[in-house]
């Protein structure tokens, strides 16, 4: 823990300016470290306010990434703050230390963001038993879950002026989904369940400033297209416009040409005339 010589000094891995360490243990499959909030002040995640005054102290065990294969377990001694705001209705709050550690997490924030990346990488069960050969212990459906907390963490994309709609299935003949893409920047948007436009229409009715419209040629995504968003232009996307093409070549192609064409072989006639200069046996 103390820096001296080559020795290692934990503290460094750690906010110093509100934690600090005050023991180490060893175990046969884990290390135990226990540390104890030095902070002073701490803001209220609702209003921002900055507060000095303490409400309480509680103890959280929380797991960190792994030492040499080991599972890390951390034991904090944290602080609980009253907010000084008397316009807030947050009444008491644990503190974050600066991010390291969120509100009610059994994990440290670099531990979570190393368990997205991985499962991103894989999958989630996939991720759950590489975790579990390198030290994290963690299940496929806490792996789900911290995804979706990221994604909701995440600011929603906002349309532009051109979009485009298509369905598509999360499970073949059995469910189904609509997704839009920006026209513009080619990503996603956002994910809407269903694909009888019902959806579509509930997310058209705030999103009124879309001017063009690219989908595919279901009659129900151009009925809710044109009943919500009336000025908008309708236009097929490029695959349809392909299989569109396609159809009408192939449709001119079976008008002017028959079904079966006789090609004749120039040299017919006279391989028939030529004897064979083969032995008979040969050619069998």
């Amino acid at each position: 823990m103390m820096k001296s010589g080559s020795m290692l000094c934990l503290n460094k891995f750690y906010p110093e300016k509100d934690l600090k360490i005050v023991d180490i243990g060893q175990q046969k499959d884990k290390i135990v470290i226990r540390m104890k909030s030095i902070s002073k002040t701490c803001s209220c995640p609702k209003c921002n306010c900055t507060t000095n005054k303490y409400h309480g102290m509680y103890h959280r065990k929380v797991q960190d990434l792994p030492i040499l294969g080991k599972r890390v377990q951390l034991e904090i001694a944290s602080h609980e703050y009253e907010c000084i705001n008397d316009g807030c209705e947050v009444t008491s709050f644990a503190e974050t230390f600066s991010g390291f550690l969120n509100t009610y997490s059994r994990m440290t924030e670099r531990c979570a963001d190393f368990i997205c990346t991985l499962a991103l990488e894989t999958s989630c069960e996939g991720c759950a038993r590489i975790c579990h050969t390198l030290g994290i212990k963690v299940s496929g459906d806490t792996v789900i879950r911290l995804l979706l907390k990221r994604y909701d963490s995440f600011p929603a994309p906002k349309a532009g002026d051109v979009i485009g709609v298509d369905d598509f299935a999360y499970k073949k003949r059995h469910t189904y989904g609509t997704i839009i893409v920006d026209g513009k920047t080619h990503e996603p948007v956002i994910l809407l369940d269903g694909r009888n436009g019902d959806t579509l229409r509930e997310w058209l009715k705030h999103n009124k400033n879309i001017k063009v419209v690219t989908r595919d040629r279901a009659s129900a995504y151009a009925k809710v297209i044109a009943e919500e968003l009336p000025d908008a232009m309708q236009v097929a996307d490029r695959f349809h416009l392909h299989q569109n093409l396609l159809e009408a070549i192939k449709k001119a192609l079976n008008h002017e040409l028959p079904a079966t064409i006789n090609i004749p072989h120039a040299n017919k006639s006279t391989d028939l005339e030529q004897p064979c200069k083969k032995n008979r046996i040969q050619c069998g």
